[in-house]
Parts: C-alpha cells; sequence; structure tokens
C-alpha cells in the first residue's frame, strides 16, 4: 500500500484513491472548505410554480459550442443543426477491470495524439526510459482533459485541436530509479495546454496530427499570460516577479473548457491548491484549501514560487484559479487571464450569446458544497469583429446562483425518493457579485471580490452545491445543464442535509440540473430548475430519477462530469467514477432531452480500467465522436502497469523490452471503420472496440493488431 494514499479505506466503487490524491489532494478527506452559514436550497411549502416555456434558440454564435465546429476564425456560428445525432445500440456495462476501449456495434476507434507524442519537425521520439523536461516541452502532454476540435471552412480536412493538460500521475510515468526531482521537473513540462494542427483524407476519415502544422503551440509552466478586468495589477496579485500585478506564469490544474463563438477557447484552472505549501492560517487560504503542508507535487522543493511563506510570493497561489483564453488561430498571441469572472476552482467556462447580443458565461466551482456562477459582459458581441469580440470577457457582472425548491421539507428525505409532484424542481436567482464594476458585496472592494471570489460570495448567500462541475448551455434549446458529480458528505454529521435539487445524503452518485432562464434571455436574473437526472444504478437498488422514463431501461450512470451536445441537441455525459457494488468502467453516455423519451440513458463506449472519460465532443456531421482518455492504469506502477491503452501488445514493447506504457490519450470513434487502417469491428454483444491498436491516421495501415 503506497503511504500517500489517505482516501484508499475511504473511496468506493471504481473511483481510486490516486485520483483523489493527485488530482484535487484528498480534498474529501480534508475539512470543509465552505464553512458558511448561508442558506442551502430552501424547501418552499407553497403552490408548485407553473412551469416556464421552452427557451428558443440561442444565437447562431453559441452553435460552435456544441459541435466545436467553426466555419473560420473570424466567423461565430456554425452550420446550422438538424442533421440528427450518432445512432447506435447501447453497449453494456463493463467491468471496471476490463482493459479495453469498447464503442458499439458498427463503430472503430482511432487515438489522434497520446502522452509524448511529437509536436514539432524537431521533436524527440517518446521515449519513457530517457525522458527529459527538454523532450517533454516538445511532446504532447499529459492527462488530456478538455478538447476543442475546429474543423477550417476553408479545407474541411484540416483542423484545430485544443487540449488541457490537467495533472501527472508520476508513479507509472517514469522508471523507478529515476531521481524524484528529475520527474518533478519533467512533470512541470507535461502541465498545461496544447494547440495541434490535424489532417485527414477525406471527412468520414480518421483525424491525425500534422507536426509541420504552423499553429502548433504548447503553454508551459514558464509561459506568460496577462491579466485582464478590475483584479489586474492588483496588489493581491503582485509578486516578486510580476511586481505590477499584470501577469502570470504558467498555468494549473486545467481542467474542462469550453470554445467561444468567436474561436477563441477557455480552459479553467481548477485543483490549483494542492501544488502550493502555504501557510495556511488565512480565511482565504482555508476558503481555498491552502495549507501547510507539503505539497502533492513537491514542486517547491525545485522553484521557491510554489512555496508561498518564501519571500516576494505570498501571492503566487492568487495568480491560479481563473478563466484562461487562448486564441489557436494565433501563434504569437498572448494567452490571458480573466479577472472578472472571478477565481474559484474552476471546472471550466461556456459562452453563448444571448438575445441581447450579451456574451454570457456560465461556470462551476467543482468543489463539495460551493457554488454556480454566472457572467454577463459588459459589451455585445459584433458578427465578424474577432478582435472586439475577443475583449468581452475583460469587462462585466458576476453572479452566483440561488435556488429554492417547491416541495414540502418532509418529502425531501435523504432517499432521492421522487416527492409528490412527480419530480424535483423550483425556482431560482442570480445574486449579484458584481454589478456595473461595482462590488455588491459588503465590505469587498471589487478586486476582494474577484480574487477571494469564494468568500465574497459566501455573504450574499448562494446554494451549496454537491459539486458543480461542466455546466453548458444547450444550443438548440436553450437550456442549461449542470453536471453535479456527487458529495459524498452531503447530510453526514455537521454538514448540510438533503435538499430539493440536491436529494440524497452521502450523494455518491450525482445528478444532473437543468436551467431555464425565466425572461428567456441568459441575462435575466431569475430561473427556474429541474432535476434531468438522479445518477445511479436501478438494478443495484439505488434510488434514481431519470425524468419519468423507466428506470429498467436505462444504462446505470454515476458521477456525471463533462457534458456536451450534438446537433440535435441531445445530451452527452462523460463519467467519472462509475456506481458502486459492481463497480464499471467509465463512459459516454447519450441522454434524449425532449419528447416521450426524455431521460433515456444509453452507453455509447467505456474506457479501460482505472481510467476516466473527459472532454467528450460530438461531430454527428461527419459521424464521429471524440473523448480524451485520462489516467489509464492509475493504480499500477511503471514496473507493474494495469494498462496497456491505447497501444495494446502481448507482453512486452520488444523494441525496449519494457511493460507496455498507458498513456493519456484523444480518441476519436467514428461510425464504419474510418478508412484509416485497422479492421476493428463490433462483437456479437454489440460492444464493438473498434481496436486497431494504433493512430488509424488514415494515411496507411495501422500499425499493429486488433484486439
Amino acid at each position: 500500500m503506497r503511504t500517500f494514499l489517505p482516501m484508499a479505506a475511504h473511496v468506493r466503487g471504481k473511483r481510486s484513491a490516486v485520483t483523489c490524491a493527485l488530482k484535487c489532494d484528498n480534498a474529501c478527506l480534508k475539512a470543509t472548505c465552505n464553512t458558511s452559514s448561508n442558506g442551502y436550497f430552501r424547501d418552499i411549502v407553497d403552490a408548485k410554480l407553473s412551469r416556464r416555456a421552452v427557451l428558443g434558440a440561442s444565437a447562431a454564435g453559441a452553435l460552435a459550442l456544441a459541435v466545436t465546429t467553426a466555419p473560420s476564425p473570424t466567423a461565430g456560428s456554425a452550420a446550422a443543426a438538424g442533421h440528427g445525432t450518432l445512432k447506435f445500440t447501447a453497449i453494456d456495462p463493463v467491468q471496471h477491470e476490463v482493459d479495453k476501449f469498447i464503442v458499439p456495434k458498427g463503430y472503430s476507434w482511432h487515438p489522434i495524439v497520446r502522452w509524448g507524442d511529437p509536436l514539432f519537425p524537431d521533436s524527440p521520439k517518446f521515449d519513457p526510459e530517457n525522458q527529459s523536461p527538454e523532450a517533454q516541452r516538445r511532446q504532447f502532454g499529459y492527462n488530456n482533459d478538455f478538447l476543442s476540435i475546429q474543423v477550417d471552412e476553408a479545407d474541411k480536412n484540416r483542423a484545430l485541436l485544443f487540449a488541457n493538460q490537467e495533472y501527472t500521475n508520476d508513479e507509472i510515468m517514469y522508471p523507478e530509479s529515476m531521481a524524484a526531482a528529475d520527474k518533478r521537473a519533467i512533470s512541470r513540462e507535461a502541465h498545461g495546454l496544447t494547440v495541434i494542427e490535424l489532417e485527414r483524407r477525406h471527412k468520414n476519415a480518421p483525424w491525425s496530427v500534422d507536426v509541420n502544422g504552423k499553429k502548433n503551440r504548447r503553454f508551459l509552466i514558464d509561459t506568460e499570460y496577462e491579466f485582464t478586468g478590475p483584479a489586474a495589477g492588483s496588489d493581491l496579485l503582485r509578486t516578486k516577479d510580476y511586481p505590477k500585478g499584470d501577469k502570470a506564469q504558467g498555468t494549473l490544474g486545467n481542467c474542462s473548457g469550453g470554445l467561444t463563438p468567436w474561436g477563441t477557447v477557455v480552459s479553467g484552472e481548477e485543483n490549483f491548491n494542492s501544488y502550493f505549501k502555504a501557510q495556511g492560517t488565512s480565511a482565504a487560504d482555508k476558503r481555498y484549501g491552502l495549507d501547510s503542508e507539503d505539497s502533492a507535487n513537491g514542486w517547491e522543493n525545485d522553484v521557491d514560487r510554489f512555496d508561498t511563506n518564501k519571500p516576494g510570493y505570498a501571492n503566487e497561489a492568487n495568480r491560479f484559479g481563473w478563466i484562461v483564453e487562448v486564441d489557436p488561430w494565433d501563434p504569437e498571441s498572448t494567452p490571458v487571464k480573466h479577472t472578472n469572472m472571478g477565481r474559484f476552482k474552476h471546472e471550466g467556462a461556456n459562452v453563448t450569446i444571448s438575445d441581447s447580443g450579451h456574451a454570457v458565461a456560465y461556470m462551476g466551482d467543482d468543489e463539495k458544497f460551493d457554488y454556480l456562477y454566472k457572467f454577463v459582459s459588459k459589451d455585445k458581441f459584433i458578427e465578424g469583429d474577432r478582435e472586439h469580440n475577443k475583449k468581452l470577457l475583460t469587462d462585466g457582472d458576476l453572479f452566483v446562483a440561488k435556488f429554492t425548491g417547491n416541495s414540502p421539507k418532509s418529502e425531501i428525505d435523504g432517499s432521492g425518493d421522487v416527492p409528490s409532484d412527480g419530480e424535483f424542481d423550483g425556482s431560482g436567482q442570480w445574486l449579484p457579485l458584481v454589478k456595473d464594476g461595482k462590488s455588491q458585496v459588503s465590505g469587498f472592494s471589487v478586486e476582494e471580490v474577484l480574487v477571494n471570489t469564494r468568500l465574497a460570495a459566501d455573504k450574499v448567500g448562494p446554494t451549496k452545491m454537491d459539486r458543480c462541475e461542466d455546466v453548458e448551455p444547450n444550443p438548440v434549446n436553450g437550456r442549461i445543464y449542470v453536471a453535479c458529480t456527487n458529495n459524498s458528505d452531503r447530510g453526514t454529521s455537521g454538514k448540510a442535509g438533503a435538499d430539493e435539487a440536491n436529494p440524497r445524503t452521502e450523494n455518491r452518485d450525482g445528478h444532473i440540473v437543468e436551467i431555464t432562464e425565466r425572461s428567456g434571455d441568459h441575462t435575466g436574473t431569475n430561473f427556474d430548475w429541474t432535476l434531468l437526472l438522479v445518477c445511479g444504478d436501478p438494478k443495484q437498488g439505488d434510488a434514481t430519477y431519470f425524468s419519468g422514463f423507466p428506470a429498467d431501461q436505462v444504462s446505470p450512470i454515476s458521477c456525471p462530469d463533462n457534458v456536451t451536445f450534438d446537433s440535435a441537441g441531445n445530451l452527452w455525459i462523460s463519467t467519472d467514477g462509475a456506481p458502486d457494488g459492481i463497480g464499471y468502467c467509465d463512459g459516454l453516455f447519450k441522454v434524449t432531452i425532449e419528447g416521450r423519451q426524455r431521460g433515456r440513458v444509453e452507453q455509447f463506449l467505456s474506457v479501460p480500467r482505472e481510467a476516466e472519460v473527459c472532454g467528450p465532443l460530438i461531430h454527428d456531421e461527419y459521424r464521429s465522436a471524440f473523448v480524451a482518455v485520462q489516467h489509464p492504469g492509475e493504480d499500477g506502477s511503471y514496473s507493474d502497469q494495469h494498462s496497456q491503452f491505447p497501444d495494446y501488445v502481448d507482453s512486452t514493447d520488444v523494441r525496449k523490452g519494457v511493460a507496455a506504457m498507458p498513456r493519456p490519450t484523444v480518441v476519436q470513434v467514428i461510425k464504419g471503420q474510418g478508412n484509416g487502417g485497422g479492421k476493428g469491428k463490433g462483437n456479437d454483444k454489440g460492444h464493438g472496440n473498434g481496436n486497431d491498436k494504433g493512430h488509424g491516421n488514415g494515411k496507411g495501415k495501422g500499425h499493429g493488431k486488433n484486439s
């Protein structure tokens, strides 16, 4: 047993103690960051509010978010929806020890880019036994999360891929003989962001990396970012390296993100606290989970700025926890961190254009009992004026959400049973934190609201949530979908109990909240809400809810993490942690949200053992889906690997004589074979593995053999 895995005796189901240690610094075992006494979802015993009419489709520019297909780097809209969606027969749940990538019958899967793959003509070949920081800087980073693929309208066989590299799993990445300092140095370079040019032979062929792409770029630990907005230059952001407080170095813990209607990409800095050693005594340190213990990554042993006790670095941690915006079309551009969007553990941000023309971003703070936020730009979107639109996120209003349930409190008992009116629903308000450039929080300046957003939000009484992760507007029906992953502390001693929108105590499986802005415009301050799903496995006796769809006809689903939409507006959910008891591998699931089959969950794919599904993306017009497979085989070690994904071999890599390594990978799933090489096919149970054991790059035969 590893000594650094304090969650080993506490995790349940498939969730790994390694993920808890490396991704979020064992947050569930630590003191709850939010100890404020503000209200939870208050259950109102009054007449049920009338349901609001479904919003119309958002402005055309928002469609780019769903299909992430930008017509050109200067345009903000994509082709109109209506081409339907991917058709498939749902696969069965896959047992957690299975080391396969499984897709439906009739589909094949193809790795696009893996950890260590070259990105430039001079990139060294990946050699895990002789990896170096210099090599890693020129290669694809580790634990890819959010994905964006923008097809170039001028040449639809070329595209730009953007990916986050969130964190590293050092135990399975490096030989045991490698010095600890060398491992840390390589891992620092494996973090960050990547832009890659892609190419394909035709519209239904797999994508592959063009190492000669002029826009290929790595955003590294020493890349400079400019701060924008009211807190830029604040005393709270100044350090000895950047005494003006106008810039930051690097980005950390990048989880999900979004494609803007003007073709840039936004990325959320999430679990940044795990990279710092701090005093841990101030209210702000405690609220953000910063403490005096050695950090999970140990970088303070090598780089002074990761120890905020060191002279000149008291504010270094304040420089993380932001929304980052990158222009992938301009390799010379400077990335920015937007202070007006608040500082917290951003899962990501997703931007839509309201009917009034304002850019609106929805954001979740991914920690138990934290909040849901919204940003509304001051200026309006101008079609075709990309330089103007790139400034929309620098100035505007910031809100936090407060929800109210409409069922009697006695009917919300923590079991997850549906109340007597047949659904979990209610109304809500967007409470202002910053409005018209002025603080709306007593005792906080604008700068203080934005740098210490959690503390400011506590003051206005928003709703404590069960870990809001991805939050995305649906470009077809205009509603907002919030993935609440789980909250094992809900209803435990001294913690908030169940309420109508968090209806289960010790919520292990999570749920999906659906929000309808009441005014019909995303800039409004009132909304209605309902729960689309209360997740779990009905066959294990879990209290579940699928919007009235029969529970015995759905795929079991747990711990919803990232969401996206197809061109018909169906919701697609990737998971991080599968149901307890039997224990399944994580997967990607389609959920019907309109009509008689509303609430129907169908599993589309399953990832290998100990892996997580991230960054789902549906290009149904090209018969494709994409996922980022993160930390496959994470419970292993370098000498005892638990996965061989994606380069499955019989036993050893004959080139080096070492066990085949698991490598986080961006994967494309295509209906048919993609004419890209291997002959992956579905088996007679509908679990098509499509595994051509290689790169399916449309340029010749696949590398390796079918598995």
